[in-house]
């Protein structure tokens, strides 16, 4: 992990997200030790920074993808625990700095070898259907036929207005540009988190061409 970036995770998320908690005088005091302790638990379920080094590489990326998705979306820290720790607010900077993490996997979309269908829908069956599948529409709207078809597009789908506002056609540089950081394309989108390895987004791609 980058060090100006660790630095950042540190000083403002460590106190939830590893073993190095620093329990303020409040937390001695019950009942509110009792929700304090249980929230800590939930957080390092969630991402635990004493144990970054012993997760697998593919882990590692999608951790680092949430954590910038979280950023930009101002839902980490919590609004209450910024209430009550106010210096960790993060700054534009600290998100820019978050945001960076990626940036040298985003790159290599240009020196990725071309994408395969085949594994492009074992990505999809692993990344993405919590909230898609190809021809029903759950969370996000189904997928099929979405190369080619303009952003916002799919009728009855309750899509954000600044994805339908977008002008956008989904074609390789588009669903490229988007699958590596849907809030930097769109700011105003619904969608979680992108899909950080460069040639994991040229399967994918592949795969959503055969349902043209």
């Amino acid at each position: 992990m980058p060090a100006d970036a660790k630095k950042i995770l540190i000083s403002k998320c460590a106190d939830c997200h590893s073993n190095e908690t620093r329990w303020p005088v409040y937390a001695l005091l019950a009942p509110g030790s009792w929700l304090i302790e249980w929230d800590i638990v939930e957080a390092r379920k969630k991402l635990n920074l004493s144990s970054w080094d012993q997760m697998a590489a593919d882990a590692q990326e999608q951790m680092i993808g949430e954590i910038i998705h979280e950023a930009k979306a101002g839902e980490m820290p919590p609004s209450q625990y910024r209430l009550l720790h106010w210096k960790s607010q993060l700054t534009t900077q600290d998100v820019a700095t978050l945001s960076s993490m990626k940036t040298s996997e985003a790159t290599q979309a240009s020196t990725s070898s071309s994408g395969d269908a085949a594994r492009g829908k074992m990505v999809f069956e692993k990344r993405c259907m919590g909230c898609h599948t190809m021809e029903t529409d759950r969370e996000g709207p189904r997928l099929a036929g979405v190369f080619g078809r303009k952003a916002g597009s799919v009728a009855g789908f309750n899509y954000s207005e600044g994805l339908k506002k977008s002008g956008i056609t989904w074609d390789e540089a588009s669903l490229e540009k988007w699958l590596t950081d849907p809030d930097m394309m769109v700011p105003d989108n619904n969608m979680s988190i992108g899909v950080p390895k460069a040639q994991e987004r040229s399967d994918l791609i592949a795969y959503f061409k055969q349902f043209k």
